[in-house]
């Protein structure tokens, strides 16, 4: 992706959406590396296609709307997620995204999970 720094820890959002094949949904750019302190995806919903109704028990999740149009539903209320819209979803609040007519990109970040640990019984 252009403008990426080495770690991939940077990303040019107009080369990604640009770069991106058409038909390409799910994750297009996530953080990596294993110092990092926190999680993002920039994420592409294809037209009509939605993220169920889940619920993050342990993570607040902020989300910013990138490119295209959607609804964010977080609890018993709907908000659009187009360009700039920002929201923070609680953690235990039931969520999901639906993508409109043209689909939807849109930005999470939440405190990186830590990895899955073998430890004693409490």
């Amino acid at each position: 992706m252009t403008d990426s720094d080495a770690r991939g820890e940077g990303v040019v959002l107009d080369d990604l959406l640009r770069e991106a094949a058409a038909d390409q949904a799910g994750a297009l750019w996530r953080l990596t590396g294993a110092e990092r302190q926190l999680d993002a995806n920039v994420v592409r919903l294809r037209a009509g296609a939605s993220v169920a109704d889940h619920v993050e028990p342990e993570l607040d999740v902020l989300v910013l709307g990138i490119a295209g149009e959607g609804t964010l539903r977080c609890g018993d209320t709907t908000h659009a997620l187009r360009p700039g819209a920002l929201r923070l979803l609680p953690r235990g609040a039931t969520r999901a995204v639906a993508a409109g007519p043209e689909g939807v990109v849109y930005l999470t970040v939440h405190r990186r999970r830590p990895g899955l640990a073998i430890r004693p019984r409490p």
